[in-house]
């Protein structure tokens, strides 16, 4: 339960509504290939111009774009149980994650800690990131209970 009580209980129209990840890619059967053999992910529907994948309780939509991701900022976040185990099983299938330069922030094996993020969750948070083959900026995350 959140700290602030007045946290996540508006009323307003999109309150019930769900949030769906939309990321641009200029190469829709590249960004599948990274996907599928990088992530392990394939679509669940695709369409002319776009692919659509669940992962758990969430979603998020590839979609041919001539617009390119700045890949400065995140984009999707991946919740998981053991980052160690999932960023060892991702490098396995070459991902390549990207060096954190976070002055006060202690980082091993490129996983950053950050104490007090979101505490609703637990203590801390341990994350990474890494791009896709289309440059949108991908995240791992771990809550510390």
């Amino acid at each position: 339960m959140p700290e602030n009580p007045e946290i996540g209980h508006e009323s307003g129209l999109l309150s019930t509504a769900r949030a769906i990840t939309k990321l641009p890619a200029q190469d829709l059967d590249r960004a599948r290939a990274f996907y599928r053999d990088r992530l392990g992910l394939g679509p669940v529907e695709e369409r002319d111009g776009g692919l659509r994948y669940v992962v758990a309780s969430g979603e998020f939509h590839l979609f041919l774009s001539t617009g390119s991701a700045s890949g400065e900022s995140t984009q999707v976040g991946f919740e998981v149980e053991d980052i160690d185990a999932v960023v060892a099983e991702l490098r396995s299938r070459g991902v390549v994650f990207g060096e954190i330069d976070a002055p006060g922030f202690e980082v091993v094996d490129g996983i950053i800690e950050v104490e007090g993020n979101y505490p609703s969750k637990g203590r801390a948070e341990r994350g990474i990131f890494f791009h896709d083959s289309e440059g949108n900026l991908l995240a791992l995350g771990q809550a510390v209970r």
